[in-house]
């Protein structure tokens, strides 16, 4: 059977000991290492094996050992079973990258806190709620799409060290009985021996409300998302859903959500902000830029401020001058086209006629 939590925590202390003394860590350090495992739930043979892949990181640098080094140490024990079955995404952006409002902010955080202390507070202190066995924690990002869902989850998993496996749920669900599940149990088998966090995209194509049962079909429907809530409470993982609408969500369902976080599409403030982080600081801007009349007019989301300000970019390297207004609303314009959104003089203004000759 698994560990007791006490055992656990004895072997943590044990193998980041084993760190801190053959790689003659810092003075002091000890906290900072057991700080930079705290969400991970590793066997004894794992955690050794990663204090000495840490240990011979640093030796071989000729520095002590230090958090990331025990980090990359421990990602490594990552099977490879899981990469057949979802995307792995390993994290480069930081709590930095993020333009949200405050309140989707908290919840983040408060992911990442209870991802951190879950052994302490599920395992030691026994406070699961209704029983459930997993010591996992779930959370919902509702919100639509290019709102900052999976980049939010990518963050979370870079706090805590860990890497990112997306499963797309539409490639799971299989229309022949029995398959979703059999699939679905390969992936929470997998998530269960990888440290990593689990996001399931679209989680609607399953979890839905569950239908008045009028076929097998139905009645099959039901079953799957039975099956997903019971595995959920079993899942001793972290696990992240995203949803365009929350309220196709089962109450059954949400009820049993640890963190639920809104992404609402950004007011004008948050859009300036995402215009100014997309363009970056090193492409050159022209004098007649107004990224402020952008952001007040064009009402996007930020995976599509971020795809104007690539394709802006493009069009200022081909023209070997600094970014100008006019390509700005020409890349605007065509990503209007690509949402099938039409492209109205209420929005552009004195800019309508360079965005309907784009």
């Amino acid at each position: 059977g698994a560990p007791s939590p006490q055992r656990r925590a004895a072997r943590g202390r044990h193998a980041r000991h084993r760190a801190a003394g053959a790689g003659g860590a810092a003075p002091g350090a000890g906290g900072a290492l057991a700080r930079a495992v705290a969400a991970h739930r590793l066997d004894a043979g794992q955690l050794r094996r990663a204090a000495d892949a840490a240990v011979r990181t640093a030796t071989l640098d000729g520095r002590p050992v230090g958090p990331d080094d025990l980090r990359t140490a421990v990602r490594a024990q990552n099977g490879a079973g899981l990469d057949r079955l979802a995307r792995r995404v390993e994290p480069a952006v930081g709590w930095d990258d993020l333009v949200l409002p405050p309140t989707t902010h908290r919840r983040l955080r408060e992911l990442a806190l209870r991802a951190r202390h879950r052994e302490q507070v599920l395992g030691q202190w026994g406070m699961r709620p209704g029983g459930g066995r997993g010591r996992g924690v779930v959370a919902l990002f509702a919100g639509g799409s290019g709102t900052g869902k999976t980049m939010s989850a990518e963050v979370v998993a870079a706090d805590l060290g860990m890497d990112l496996y997306v499963v797309d749920l539409s490639t799971v669900v299989d229309k022949y009985i029995g398959e979703t599940e059999k699939n679905l149990e390969r992936i929470f088998t997998g998530a269960s021996a990888v440290n990593a966090v689990l996001l399931f995209d679209e989680a609607d194509a399953i979890f839905g409300k569950r239908s008045e049962v009028k076929d097998a079909h139905d009645r099959h429907a039901n079953i799957e998302s039975a099956y997903l809530l019971q595995r959920m409470e079993s899942f001793d993982g972290i696990a992240v859903l995203t949803t365009n609408l929350r309220a196709n969500l089962d109450e059954a369902f949400t009820r049993r959500l640890d963190v639920v976080a809104d992404f609402p599409v950004p007011d004008a403030e948050h859009r300036l902000a995402l215009w100014e982080r997309c363009l970056g600081t090193r492409l050159p801007r022209s004098e007649d830029l107004d990224l402020a009349f952008c952001a007040d007019r064009f009402e996007l989301a930020g995976g599509s401020i971020r795809a104007c300000a690539v394709t802006a970019a493009y069009l200022a390297a081909e023209a070997e001058g600094p970014l100008t207004m006019g390509q700005v609303v020409t890349a605007v314009a065509q990503e209007y086209r690509k949402l099938g959104r039409l492209v109205l003089e209420g929005e552009f203004g004195p800019y309508l006629a360079e965005a309907l000759g784009a």
